[in-house]
């Protein structure tokens, strides 16, 4: 579910649906006080994941609340301040207890159902696994036998599997 406002957040007034004079096919939320202008882009939202090489196979995580059946790549929020591959890793850590070293950059993929942006590396990584508090399970996966899923961080797999 996507957040958007009702008001202003720099002076509490009502937002109001307005078309963009150059784009008129987007709508944004514009502040209807006179002299205020404040208008709401409800830009995407960084996202760092991880494709995670452990003892030779990649492990995949089921997030809380998720279906038994969905598992995914380690992903978190880009927090501010933070550089994106120092994020990726601390997610690696605060989801699996690992550490991990960035083997190379995949690719950045959006992903407009989530009003995401996201940022993959390939990360391999030592350690026991402790799932974080955000996950249910992991299973691990033979590369060979990886499989991408046909959106969000399904595009990274994709492209970690033909660059090898």
């Amino acid at each position: 579910m996507r957040f958007s406002p009702n008001f202003c957040l720099v002076c509490g007034q009502p937002l109001v649906d307005h078309r963009d004079p150059v784009e008129p096919e987007k709508v944004r939320r514009r502040c209807a006080a006179e002299g205020c202008g404040y208008t709401h882009y409800d830009n995407p939202t960084p996202v760092v994941a991880a494709v995670v090489e452990h003892e030779g196979e990649i492990i995949l995580v089921r997030n809380v609340g998720w279906p038994e059946s969905w598992f995914g790549l380690v992903t978190g929020f880009l927090e501010r301040g933070e550089e994106p591959a120092a994020a990726v890793l601390r997610e690696l850590s605060e989801e699996l207890g690992l550490t991990g070293e960035i083997v190379r950059f995949i690719g950045v993929y959006g992903f407009p159902e989530m009003n995401q942006v996201i940022l993959a590396w390939h990360v391999r990584a030592t350690g026991s696994v402790t799932l974080g508090e955000e996950l249910a399970a992991f299973k691990r996966v033979p590369v060979g036998k990886l499989r991408p899923w046909p959106m969000g961080t399904g595009r990274a797999v994709a492209d970690f599997l033909a660059a090898r």
